[in-house]
């Protein structure tokens, strides 16, 4: 399930794509215009503000814009962020894997495999970009 942090994350990034580039947007107007809680977007802006995707300008006319480009920004990249590894179990992740504790043998567990197809399936589609996003 996609988190409320993750859902809020990815309609943020959409907001400010789809407006003008360059220009700066507040907190207050990207929560008022997405409907997203503010004290709960300031965490969200921080934290992609820290992962080099947002920059931000302080002041009556500061605000939010990329940093990155929208079209290097997949939603992957946003999940791994906000919520951390995209597999639903963690013998399953690629880049936080980790053995599961109550597994008796990983290479014939039929659960794990169908993780890793889950995974394998998934990843593709989630490496969509924000500017693609934005442009269907």
């Amino acid at each position: 399930m996609l988190s409320k942090r993750v859902k809020y994350a990815l309609k943020t990034l959409m907001f400010i794509a789809r407006n003008e580039q360059g220009n700066l947007y507040s907190a207050k107007k990207i929560s008022e215009n997405e409907r997203i809680p503010f004290k709960f977007l300031e965490q969200i802006l921080r934290e992609l503000k820290s992962h080099k995707i947002l920059k931000s300008e302080r002041g009556s006319e500061g605000g939010y814009t990329f940093l990155k480009d929208p079209s290097e920004i997949k939603v992957i990249d946003i999940i791994r962020i906000v919520d951390g590894p995209i597999a639903m179990l963690p013998c399953a992740s690629v880049n936080f894997y980790e053995k599961c504790e109550d597994c008796i043998d990983e290479t014939t567990c039929r659960i794990r495999k169908l993780m890793i197809s889950v995974r394998d399936t998934t990843i593709p589609i989630l490496e969509t970009s924000i500017t693609e996003m934005v442009n269907t």
